[in-house]
């Protein structure tokens, strides 16, 4: 009995272990069931990186780089990656703050160099952390290309940028909120915002990228299309490209950084994005870089409100994969759509990214990005 016991214990163990091995990664499923989607699905191109126990496992690009020459995606192509770059602002902010350089509680007012007050509410101080969290009521009605629409002295309908609701009440995602936060990581640190980002950021983790168009190689930049339903074409963005050269000419430290737009204009491959996810994920390291405080980096992944789930710069979704709880961000501009996600527990992650596909969405994400990630995890993940 005592042998029969131990063999079916030992038989027990083994599918036990059998079953829970993670899956053999399978690219060739993956790769099937993307050109599926993008056959189903209007779509002009695709980049995917996948992350496995915090390492790159696999990436590859799909479709077109431009559909005007015809040349194919390929992964060392730069995006212009839309929201996903406040979480660049948002580390820099970190960083500034762990140096005792800023508080995260501090008057935004004073941190700007006007009035920042909700005309409503005048004794409410908002504070930066409310900006970063998009909790400072301030909203993007008066737009958020220039510090200008908020600027009392410089915009006659400035009260229209404030909500009903009080400061640190409630929220409404607004990009002129990390159009100011690029402008103070700036008048802190003494270097112009793209250069801050480089040096600080970009440089320790050996990733190449930026905010400044004339300082990548243009010819690795992917054209950007926005899909047009009534005609079912793709229509070129040059746009979301512009150097702004002359603006950059002009520019003024500390008031026009919004000409490289903290809140969207982060350009960088998939491959190079997954590298800065991980950071993430492993709570602020890299390779041996320290790029921010595990404190920080949980700061920045812990929801200021269990209604939106945002924190600073990084949200929790269980919309993504059924079953899973992930973090991260999401962007759309000018016809792209990009996605960065992790699971920081179980050491996974996916960056899709797509130079322009249908604008349809599922559950609060872009149908194309939702599929290819779980696409993906099916793939690489999965047990």
């Amino acid at each position: 009995m005592k042998r029969s016991a131990f063999l079916l214990s030992a038989i027990t163990l083994l599918f036990v272990l059998i079953t829970n091995l993670p899956a053999q990664a399978q690219p060739e499923k993956a790769e099937a069931a993307i050109k599926a989607i993008m056959e189903e699905t209007k779509v002009m191109g695709l980049s995917v990186a996948v992350v496995k126990n915090n390492q790159i496992i696999y990436t590859h690009s799909f479709g077109l780089k431009d559909a005007e020459t015809n040349t194919p995606l390929t992964d060392d192509c730069l995006f212009r990656i839309a929201s996903i770059s406040k979480s660049f602002s948002a580390t820099a902010m970190m960083q500034l703050a762990e140096a005792k350089k800023l508080s995260l509680e501090e008057d935004m007012s004073n941190l700007v160099g006007f009035p920042i007050r909700n005309p409503k509410y005048p004794e409410t101080v908002i504070t930066l952390r409310m900006v970063l969290s998009h909790r400072s009521s301030i909203n993007d009605s008066q737009g958020y290309f220039t510090l200008d629409a908020i600027n009392p002295a410089k915009n006659p309908n400035w009260a229209r940028c404030y909500n009903e609701y009080e400061p640190g009440t409630g929220y409404q995602y607004c990009n002129l909120n990390y159009n100011m936060a690029g402008t103070i990581i700036e008048k802190i640190s003494g270097e112009r915002f793209d250069q801050y980002i480089k040096h600080h950021i970009l440089d320790p983790l050996q990733l190449y990228a930026g905010y400044c168009v004339d300082s990548l190689d243009r010819s690795r930049f992917a054209a950007i299309y926005e899909y047009n339903g009534d005609s079912a074409k793709f229509i070129a963005s040059p746009a979301a490209y512009a150097p702004r050269s002359k603006e950059i000419a002009a520019y003024v430290m500390g008031y026009t950084t919004p000409v490289f737009s903290p809140t969207g204009g982060m350009k960088i491959s998939a491959t190079d994005l997954a590298r800065y996810m991980i950071m993430h994920s492993k709570q602020g390291k890299y390779k041996g870089k320290r790029i921010i405080s595990w404190k920080s980096a949980r700061e920045m992944q812990t929801p200021l409100s269990e209604k939106e789930n945002y924190g600073l710069a990084l949200l929790k979704t269980d919309k993504l994969i059924a079953g899973k709880t992930m973090t991260g961000h999401t962007g759309s501009a000018y016809g792209l759509y990009s996605v960065m996600f992790f699971q920081p527990k179980e050491k996974f992650g996916f960056v899709v990214i797509s130079n322009g596909c249908h604008p349809g969405y599922t559950d609060g994400f872009n149908t194309v990005m939702r599929k290819t990630v779980n696409c993906l995890y099916e793939a690489f993940i999965q047990k």
